[in-house]
């Protein structure tokens, strides 16, 4: 039984010496490689930055889900999905997210990004957590003060809309923003 316990820390300290040794040192961002996110039979191609970290959707809605960054208590969560329901709707939806959510921190901005339409939403407030399975299988709701949602809703040809979605501090978000805008600006749809 000692020789099997003496492998077996002889085997974890090797792995813990070969981990340092690959350059992920103590305290340092966790980095992933970008992701290539394809939708609607490839129609819209979206190429994430190399700091989110893939992980898997919580709920069966989600096609993709992110968090940022790939390390810590405190994080961004985005998500990629595909549903119906009209562009207001959506719109009105996510807003709903928001404990009494001002005109003031509400923005809506339409753009073209090559033929493709792109409704930019960004809601700042009391964010309402659904503790369960997302809008479709809400559980217990938990209040988060001071947080911020980027949204793009990518209107392709064929009548498809890709919803991209990051939710949470509002600092979070800010030093993530452009991240977020350049991948959602650097789109590709055939």
């Amino acid at each position: 039984m000692r020789k099997i316990l003496n492998t077996a820390l002889l085997v974890l300290s090797c792995l813990s010496i070969s981990s340092v040794s690959l350059g992920q040192e103590k305290g340092t961002e966790a980095k992933g490689a970008s992701a290539t996110l394809h939708f609607a039979e490839n129609a819209l191609t979206l190429v994430t930055p190399e700091t989110w970290k893939q992980l898997p959707p919580k709920s069966t809605v989600i096609q993709h889900e992110f968090r940022v960054p790939a390390t810590g208590d405190t994080f961004v969560r985005v998500t990629f999905s595909i549903s119906g329901g009209s562009i207001k709707d959506n719109i009105d939806r996510w807003v709903g997210q928001f404990d009494g959510a001002k005109k003031d921190d509400i923005k809506i901005e339409k753009k073209d990004i090559g033929a493709t339409v792109v409704n930019m939403v960004d809601i700042t407030g009391t964010y309402k957590e659904s503790m369960g399975g997302g809008p479709f299988a809400p559980g217990p709701m938990k209040k988060l003060e001071n947080h911020r949602m980027l949204g793009a809703i990518i209107e392709l040809k064929s009548g498809t809309r890709v919803y991209a979605k990051a939710t949470g501090p509002k600092d979070l978000i800010e030093s993530n923003k452009a991240d977020f805008v350049k991948m959602i600006e650097g789109l590709q749809t055939k």
